[in-house]
């Protein structure tokens, strides 16, 4: 998925410097993006009070949104580099394109996961003939120096490991492990992903790593976790320190858990890039623009997305400070 800010802010993330090393309750709320020519997401990461969790570094949470008469997501060949992307959805169907010549449809429940590397350019869109309701969630995961010059590639994983504990609770493993039970998906860094659903009723404890920062996505319903009620489309950190996650739900309700060691290197995001210096974001644009590097991406029916025009002088880092 694309940034689509006409003016896109540059983002100093990772470092241990606001990482809580004890438990926390930090509840976040997204901002409305649009994106595309139809849909709209809430973006909860990077956020003002929170740039990253592990690495974690990108959440645009969207529907449950009514296409039956739209044309449903529609973002153009773009392209990124020194991520991954995580596609996850609960309801439609998105169908990834990319320059390595990929073209899959990913279903609900299913992992879409594009490892950039050094550079890739995809597309993302409904099918023409599409399901009624669009929900889901993309996310990206920085990627540590010593991998972010990799080569680009696709995965697509229909089954995943699945975890079914007391209270009413079950979990799908995305990325990483829970309990023993490990995701398919590449990693680069201690890392973790994960979808829950609650059954009306619940209250389960599911266990966690103590040195792993966490956070939970709300996707529908109304759940309770470690006793603050979230809404839909809200974001609560949890920070460090924790075995052990209490949940509750009266209704029934899907949260995502996401965390991982906290990413101790400092990057630089601006548009659809992770980077380290501001020179490399400007020769990445430079290489979009001119068509070198990334690649294309065929059968998109219509034009690649432009970049953004870089603020005049140096590219400054800024984080909390918009």
């Amino acid at each position: 998925m694309s940034n689509l800010d006409v003016k896109p802010a540059a983002t100093v993330c990772g470092g241990r410097d606001d990482v809580s090393a004890a438990p926390v309750r930090e509840l976040l709320t997204g901002r409305e993006v649009p994106l595309g020519e139809s849909t709209v997401v809430r973006r909860l990461l990077p956020n003002l009070g929170r740039r990253m969790v592990g690495a974690w570094c990108f959440i645009d949470h969207y529907g449950p949104d009514d296409i039956a008469s739209e044309p449903g997501m529609q973002v153009p060949p773009h392209p990124h580099m020194g991520l991954q992307t995580v596609s996850w959805l609960h309801d439609g169907e998105v169908l990834h394109r990319d320059s390595l010549g990929s073209l899959q449809t990913v279903r609900p429940r299913e992992l879409g996961l594009m490892t950039s590397g050094r550079a890739i350019a995809h597309s993302e869109e409904s099918p023409r003939d599409h399901a009624r309701y669009l929900h889901g969630a993309q996310l990206w995961v920085a990627l540590p120096d010593a991998h972010r010059h990799t080569a680009p590639a696709f995965e697509h994983h229909p089954v995943l490991p699945e975890i079914t504990g007391g209270g009413g609770l079950h979990a799908t493993v995305i990325l990483g492990e829970i309990d023993g039970a490990a995701s398919p998906g590449t990693i680069h860094t201690p890392l973790v992903g994960a979808d829950l659903t609650l059954a009306a009723g619940t209250d389960a404890r599911l266990p966690l790593v103590p040195d792993f920062e966490y956070a939970v996505l709300t996707m529908s319903g109304e759940a309770e976790a470690d006793g603050v009620r979230l809404a839909p489309g809200s974001l609560l950190y949890l920070g460090c320190g924790r075995r052990e996650l209490p949940l509750r739900a009266d209704v029934d309700s899907s949260l995502m858990l996401l965390g991982g060691e906290p990413f101790e290197e400092r990057i630089i995001m601006w548009w659809n890039f992770v980077a380290r210096t501001s020179d490399e974001i400007t020769t990445a644009r430079t290489d979009w623009t001119t068509g070198s590097r990334f690649g294309d991406v065929h059968g998109y029916a219509g034009p690649r997305l432009s970049a953004p025009a870089l603020p005049p002088g140096p590219l400054k880092p800024r984080g909390r400070e918009r």
